[in-house]
């Protein structure tokens, strides 16, 4: 570990190839590799560590044991023994970081935890990683710090994230193994995900699905548009109203897949941005009367809840281990359960009127 004053000290990185399509919120990189013509034959788990620099056998091996490793369209051991011309496909979750991070002690609120996995709730306005502008006091380095202590083999390693100002449930590998089984759970759309999110506007039908790749937006690449099916990363979201306010709806969203902003910017798609979501608009009042008061109740609840309404609720997965399923529910917080609850005074307060 780097002892500069700074929070993050440069660390030499690999020249590895870009990540493909396939990859989600920037935490998997997926390299294809065509042996050499004059290559002998040599254990994969060997090549490929050769080939990867900066990447551990320990995670070759652990990419294998995944069937994360392809050769010819068939899953490969890490025994397996390469030979010229072969084509290799493998998967890797957490490609290296460009600075090594050092611990700070950050409040972590740990619902699970074992030898191989963490389940964290996180609050919302707590960054999950080191980026442009947020170099230090990030989920991670509070990570960092919590397990300084478990020996030299335990580390975090995410496998996904998610936004700073969404609050949830966030799993983490606390070692390579674990980090690549889950990465591959991931991948194959298998873990368990739902979301609560008050959105803007009331909704004609019951449940839907909003199946829309999505790509940075041209205007403003910090946030992500949807675009035509043959651009972006496939993005599929399934949505089902949970309780309607009349200018604002409570609903449940099912990823199937994990992109970046994938809710905000599908929300937003269909004509219902987020509550109070900057970025995408839903802090303006989009439903709704023109009185002042009304408007004015709006701005009190902006206030209680200075974020976009989104939770991350539920999470269920396969153990890496053990492969017991296990699931975990985090309570809606505090900032929007008070929200909440002024919607429903409000919409009650309306329907009393209208019936009197």
């Amino acid at each position: 570990m780097q002892t500069s004053d700074s929070p993050l000290a440069p660390k030499q990185t690999a020249d590895l190839p870009s990540p493909s399509d396939n990859e989600e919120n920037d935490l998997y990189e997926h390299h294809r590799i065509t042996v050499d013509r004059g290559q002998e034959m040599m254990r994969i788990d060997k090549y490929l560590q050769m080939r990867l620099e900066g990447i551990s056998r320990t995670k070759i091996q652990a990419a294998a044991k995944a069937s994360c490793i392809v050769v010819g369209g068939k899953a490969v051991k890490a025994n397996y023994r390469v030979k010229p011309l072969d084509v290799i496909s493998i998967l890797l979750p957490e490609p290296p970081h460009e600075f090594e991070l050092l611990p700070e002690p950050i409040p972590l609120n740990i619902i699970y935890e074992d030898a191989d996995v963490m389940v964290i709730d996180k609050p919302a306005g707590l960054v999950v990683h080191p980026g442009v502008g947020n170099f230090s006091g990030t989920l991670l380095n509070g990570l960092l710090y919590y397990l300084r202590d478990q020996g030299d083999a335990v580390s975090p390693y995410l496998v996904h994230r998610i936004d700073k100002d969404t609050s949830g449930l966030l799993l983490v590998a606390k070692n390579e193994e674990a980090q690549v089984m889950l990465a591959k759970q991931f991948f194959d759309h298998t873990i368990e995900r739902k979301y609560r999110a008050l959105v803007w506007g009331d909704f004609n039908e019951e449940n839907g699905t909003i199946d829309g790749n999505l790509e940075r937006s041209p205007k403003d690449r910090r946030i992500m548009t949807v675009t035509t099916p043959d651009r972006g990363k496939h993005a599929v979201t399934h949505w089902s109203v949970i309780e309607r306010f009349g200018y604002v709806t409570l609903i449940e969203c099912v990823l199937e897949t994990g992109r970046t902003h994938q809710i905000r910017a599908h929300m937003r798609h269909i004509g219902h941005p987020l509550f109070n979501d900057a970025a995408y608009g839903g802090n303006e009042i989009l439903k709704g009367t023109t009185f002042s008061k009304y408007k004015q109740f709006v701005t009190n609840c902006f206030d209680l809840l200075p974020r976009q309404a989104l939770h991350a609720m539920i999470l269920g997965f396969e153990h890496p281990t053990t492969h017991q399923h296990l699931h975990f529910e985090s309570p809606i917080p505090a900032d929007m359960e008070t929200t909440l609850n002024k919607w429903r005074n409000y919409a009650q307060h309306t329907i009393k009127e209208y019936c009197e």
